[in-house]
């Protein structure tokens, strides 16, 4: 057998072999997509959108002080709720005998020719609510967070199943030949619960994971070329490993070798596309004040820009985490300062997102979604400050452009916004409707595991086609 030129003279040892490569475990496991279609396009939905960008806000903002005013909970503040909403119902902190309905101590008015409340804690969002499409009936199954966002990003509340983002990745492949097809941002003090699995491939192949990018200077570990090796010397050998590894493809049909060689592809490309992408000082000033990007420092707003960079760049899914929603009411975690904090942090970076895709032609192709993976109870946990407990049966997010109407509100609660009582949409259905916008039909995308068809929506799910353009 003729060996190429590059490795014939010697045997390379595998730490030589790693060095020459410029790889390490973070380089090796940038596993991404191969182009392949998960579905056949003849049979789907005309796609509205290119692109998702999902701002993720982990750990469940609450709806009653930001969109979701409510005069009767207002009037009933301090009094005790019937045992009809207490009795038998999931929580995860409160206490039955204490809990005690809670109005809001924030301000609300009604913005732009729609008329959607919005609190005085989003002056920025207030002034796109004609772009954006509240959703503001949706349910979900699971009370805590770890199981709650899996849930939201994989449709199944335990560990094991794709992610979202890997789902469409599977499905329609990427516009980007020099960046991973999902790419995950995040902010805040801590990641999310769940971690990993919640931007994973599980049991599909895993060159459709996401793909996380670090905050700061380099988001992607160990990318740059080692000292002393050249590009043609990096170019012949991933040459040379490619050659190696589709010789055994050839003979053994396994995910992982094609994994790898995507693997050592896409790094290969990152290596001059990433420090570009990354590189904030082509944006005017304009741009970046608009984002509320004063500097170089990691941020919610420095993410929103880079997302809008990625999507520019061809990159299917990208979702941002910005954490330390979960306002219980513990002193340094509550309703008061903690939230005027998380709001300032992703206010003006959120509006400024929609504003700036729209302004360059990007928001009919780019769907964005805003929300966590649950909401609050309209009863205070009766703590040390003011705080409300995780709520399933009741929360409101946004969507803007990708297809969706704008200007628009759909759902509705009943008068202290505990159960939904029009227009309902479970997190299955916002799955379902999603990749409709994408153009793929939930029902055929799947992916044979262990003897049966999986999907993102399980057997469930439905198109809300009253939200549609």
């Amino acid at each position: 057998m003729m060996f190429p030129r590059s490795i014939a003279p010697r045997v390379i040892a595998r730490r030589e072999f790693l060095r020459r490569g410029g790889l390490s475990l973070g380089s090796m496991a940038l596993m991404h997509l191969l182009g392949r279609d998960g579905v056949d396009a003849s049979t789907q939905p005309e796609a509205r959108a290119k692109n998702v960008i999902y701002l993720f806000m982990a750990g469940g903002p609450s709806q009653f002080e930001l969109f979701e005013p409510k005069e009767t909970l207002q009037r009933l503040d301090g009094q005790t709720p019937p045992a009809s909403l207490t009795s038998g119902k999931r929580f995860a902190f409160i206490d039955p005998g204490r809990a005690k309905l809670m109005g809001t101590e924030r301000a609300f008015r009604r913005h732009g020719d729609s008329g959607a409340p919005v609190s005085e804690l989003l002056p920025h969002v207030s002034g796109i609510v004609d772009d954006l499409c509240f959703l503001r009936g949706l349910t979900t199954n699971e009370i805590n967070h770890g199981p709650a966002k899996l849930f939201m990003n994989t449709g199944f509340g335990q560990f094991g199943r794709p992610s979202m983002g890997a789902w469409i990745s599977y499905g329609i492949g990427s516009e980007a030949s020099d960046l991973p097809g999902f790419i995950v941002l995040q902010s805040g003090s801590r990641g999310p619960r769940g971690g990993a699995p919640l931007w994973g491939n599980g049991f599909l192949p895993p060159h459709y994971q996401g793909t996380p990018f670090r905050p700061g200077p380099e988001p992607v570990l160990h990318l740059e070329s080692p000292e002393g090796v050249e590009p043609e010397e990096q170019r012949e050998f991933f040459d040379t490993v490619r050659a190696l590894d589709r010789l055994q493809a050839g003979n053994v049909e396994d995910n992982a070798i094609n994994s790898r060689i995507a693997a050592y592809e896409m790094a290969f490309r990152m290596q001059s596309s990433t420090p570009e992408l990354v590189d904030l000082s082509s944006e005017s000033r304009e741009v970046r004040a608009l984002y509320g990007v004063e500097d170089d420092r990691p941020s919610f707003a420095r993410n929103c820009l880079l997302a809008r960079r990625m999507v520019e760049r061809g990159v299917r899914f990208v979702q941002l985490y910005h954490t330390d929603w979960d306002h219980h009411g513990d002193p340094d975690n509550n309703l008061g300062q903690p939230l005027e904090d998380r709001c300032r942090e992703i206010d003006r970076a959120s509006a400024a997102l929609v504003i700036d895709l729209k302004r360059r032609g990007l928001l009919d192709d780019t769907l964005v979604i805003w929300g966590g993976e649950f909401g609050r109870t309209p009863m205070s946990e009766v703590r040390l400050a003011i705080g409300r407990d995780h709520h399933i049966e009741a929360f409101t997010m946004w969507m803007a452009g990708g297809g969706v109407k704008p200007g628009f509100s759909y759902g509705e609660t009943d008068d202290i916004g505990y159960s939904v009582v029009e227009n309902g949409v479970h997190v299955h259905d916002l799955h379902a409707t999603i990749l409709h916008l994408l153009g793929i039909d939930h029902e055929q995308l799947t992916y044979r595991f262990q003897g049966r068809d999986f999907r993102l929506t399980d057997v469930h799910g439905h198109v809300v086609h009253d939200i549609l353009t």
